[in-house]
Parts: C-alpha cells; sequence; structure tokens
C-alpha cells in the first residue's frame, strides 16, 4: 500500500479501499481459521478453513451443485468435487432429485456441525461486545453491508 514509486517510476496511489479489502480478508480467513480450530477441538476433526468457506455458501434444506457453483463462482466440476469430499466425510448427502440433478442435504452430523459452528459464533459475538461494545459490532456490520451495496450499484451501473 505504498504511495512510493516503482522501480520504472510507475506511481502507486494510497488507497483506503485496497486497505478495506486487505482488512476484510484478513478478516474472513481469521475467522475461518478460528472455526475450523475450534470444531477440530471440538471432535470434527475433517474440517478444514476452505471446507467452511463452502458449507457456508449451503442452505439448510435442499441444494444443487449448479447453484452452489454459481454462488461460489466455482465450476460445476469444483463444486460436485467437493461435494463429494464432503459426503465421504459425513457431513453431507446426495439423493436423487428431479431430472438429472441430485438434491445435496446436510447430514445428521452436518447439522450438528452447522449447530456448533453457529453457537461458536454466537459465543464470539459476546466476546466482541464484552470488548467493544455493542453499538460498534452493529455499526461494523451496517458500514459493511453498505460498501457491499455500493459495489453491486456500481457493477449494476457498468
Amino acid at each position: 500500500m505504498s504511495t512510493k514509486f516503482t522501480k520504472r517510476d510507475i506511481p502507486m496511489a494510497d488507497s483506503r479501499s485496497l486497505k478495506l479489502i486487505f482488512a476484510s480478508a484478513n478478516l474472513h480467513d481469521q475467522f475461518t481459521q478460528y472455526m475450523a480450530e475450534y470444531l477440530r477441538l471440538q471432535g470434527f476433526e475433517a474440517v478444514s478453513p476452505s471446507m467452511l468457506n463452502f458449507l457456508s455458501a449451503l442452505d439448510c434444506g435442499i441444494n444443487y451443485s449448479a447453484e452452489i457453483a454459481r454462488r461460489l463462482k466455482v465450476s460445476r466440476q469444483m463444486a460436485a468435487k467437493i461435494v463429494k469430499e464432503l459426503c465421504r466425510a459425513g457431513y453431507l448427502e446426495q439423493i436423487e432429485g428431479v431430472g438429472k440433478q441430485k438434491q445435496i442435504l446436510f447430514t445428521e452430523l452436518g447439522e450438528h456441525l452447522i449447530s456448533t459452528v453457529r453457537l461458536a459464533l454466537a459465543d464470539l459475538d459476546q466476546v466482541f461486545i464484552e470488548r467493544l461494545g455493542e453499538a460498534p459490532l452493529e455499526e461494523v456490520g451496517s458500514r459493511l453491508e453498505a460498501f457491499t451495496d455500493i459495489l453491486m450499484k456500481l457493477q449494476e451501473q457498468g
């Protein structure tokens, strides 16, 4: 994030948006690493941060591979590969659906995993509130949503 010139004397502008990108990406990484370690200690040993990212994109009900791929912006083949891995780990199951698409559902173990994550996140809420106060926590969430809305509107405008 340097404003110095490069080796070729090309200026590099300082940017608060760039700092925001790095800070939010780092926060996301810290959350998923924290949760993966927490889950490992709770007996969910096969869960990695990348698996958590994938599982967080699923609905609690019926999911379809194509829908997951669109949501995560990955290929259908990549989504199918990860689904199979999570099925082998016991967190998801695939059952026959309408047409060729299989329905993807959480198993009982998968539901326990997600429930454990939600409880741990609620506990983290309390830690953040104790250390920072409730207002800052709400404000940060609202501001991040506002940044997202602005960027989405800019994309729509082309």
